[in-house]
């Protein structure tokens, strides 16, 4: 059976993992007949935010902690992360992403990957293993790899951030995926477009299934 390692970061849209993606997204990959464990990096969220509100709130949180409400306790640490102990890797998004993944939503193209991440996704293109992305996640491939054909959706600033950094973007829409076979890579835009939770459904069985088509 087909083993998928999915990396959360934090619990929440605003400051984390988006939870209908990474949910969607564990439910695709059972669906479509493999399994998936759940890593997140022992970090601090860079901050904590207000679902109701958006402001910032005055307190700490720790992204495996919080990535481990969405895992219902069964969590691993990504330093802990053995790219050959899997077939697949997948991103979720959220603005945990940019955030506590990596440094876009404060640095732009000039970000920096936190290293645990960073060295999982590159442990898994040296084994030529498939990568999926969504959402705001294809960033981090863009920040990686440079030349590689990936989409966040139609955002015209995202979309010339990740064309700076080298990578091929693609305009997609509601449920549509872009397929790097070279380097064996999915991504597809989910939230960074107007979406309801039936087009995030969509797009995460979509490229589930294309990420175990890689395998």
């Amino acid at each position: 059976m087909k083993k998928v390692a999915v990396v959360l970061s934090g619990n929440g849209v605003f400051d984390g993992a988006e939870i209908h993606e990474a949910t969607l997204t564990l439910y695709s990959i059972v669906k479509n007949g493999a399994t998936y464990e759940i890593f997140a990096p022992n970090i601090d969220q860079h901050h904590v935010i207000n679902h109701i509100t958006g402001e910032e709130m005055a307190e700490k949180r720790n992204v495996l902690v919080e990535s481990a409400r969405i895992a219902r306790g069964k969590i691993s640490n990504l330093a802990d992360f053995k790219a050959f102990d899997f077939d697949a890797l997948i991103f979720p998004g959220g603005f945990g992403v940019a955030k506590n993944l990596c440094s876009f939503a404060f640095d732009g193209t000039e970000c920096k990957l936190n290293l645990d991440v960073e060295k999982a996704i590159r442990s898994m293109i040296e084994l030529q293993k498939p990568i999926g992305a969504l959402c705001i996640a294809p960033v981090l491939l863009a920040k990686i790899l440079g030349d590689v054909k990936i989409t966040i959706g139609q955002d015209k600033s995202t979309a010339n951030a990740v064309k700076s950094m080298g990578a091929n973007h693609q305009d997609t829409t509601h449920g549509e995926i872009i397929i790097d076979n070279k380097n064996k890579i999915v991504t597809t835009p989910c939230y960074m477009l107007d979406a309801n939770i039936g087009q995030i459904g969509d797009g995460a069985n979509n490229l589930v299934k294309a990420v175990l088509d890689l395998i």
